[in-house]
């Protein structure tokens, strides 16, 4: 058992490429780890009145209210910890989104003895960054794939894993791209700033090579140990 456990949380815009480097972070560090979005779709699959309301939520484009993610939060933190606690460490995708999150997580992370070393990573890329490659992101109906563009990036349009033809997703306009990037200015920008005042904020320039990117949080792990 891990006395001090490593927690990753991860911070960004969409379009940032949180996902390619969870999966790397996941992969190679051995990492336990606890997604939010899956979370909340294993949840809704439960019909009773909690099950419906996420259904409803999710599927109109809304933000689930802070009670119900905090609540699978602690679930399966209790069953991680019930089974002989985290082994390598432990990366939490989807939240917090909300200060009121960040709060949570904080009395949360407390309360089960993983404060120690909890790591808050920002893989910070700009507006302009966010909608070139939204505008230009494409998915694989057939496998599920989500094909990233940067701006440097020639796009492609067959699925390298399968061959099926790509196709954009219907809500990568540029105006709901700019919501939600607004959104995440009025909700998420606090709490980075929440972390940034607590001196607990790593930022990590999302505008590099995959490589680069997940280079650079390897070190911040490695050169921030408590």
């Amino acid at each position: 058992m891990n006395k001090n456990p490593l927690v990753l949380i991860l911070l960004g815009k969409s379009g940032a490429g949180k996902g390619t480097q969870l999966d790397l972070l996941k992969n190679n560090l051995k990492l336990d780890f606890i997604g939010t979005g899956e979370l909340l779709r294993n949840r809704k699959k439960i019909e009773d009145f909690t099950g419906k309301k996420i259904a409803d939520v999710i599927d109109n484009g809304g933000i689930i209210a802070t009670p119900v993610p905090f609540k699978l939060w602690m679930d399966s933190f209790e069953n991680i910890k019930n089974s002989g606690d985290i082994e390598n460490g432990l990366i939490i995708d989807g939240s917090p989104r909300k200060i009121k999150e960040a709060w949570l997580l904080d009395d949360a992370l407390d309360w089960f003895e993983w404060n120690k070393r909890v790591k808050i990573i920002l893989i910070d890329i700009s507006n302009e960054e966010a909608i070139s490659r939204l505008t230009r992101r494409k998915t694989c109906p057939q496998c599920g794939k989500i094909m990233m563009f940067s701006k440097d990036m020639e796009d492609i349009e067959n699925c390298p894993n399968c061959g099926s033809k790509l196709v954009k997703r219907q809500d990568d306009t540029a105006e709901r791209i700019q919501k939600r990037l607004e959104w995440f200015d009025d909700e998420v920008g606090q709490v980075i700033k929440y972390y940034e005042d607590n001196n607990k904020l790593i930022r990590v320039n999302g505008e590099q090579s995959v490589d680069d990117v997940y280079s650079d949080i390897i070190k911040a792990i490695e050169n921030d140990n408590d």
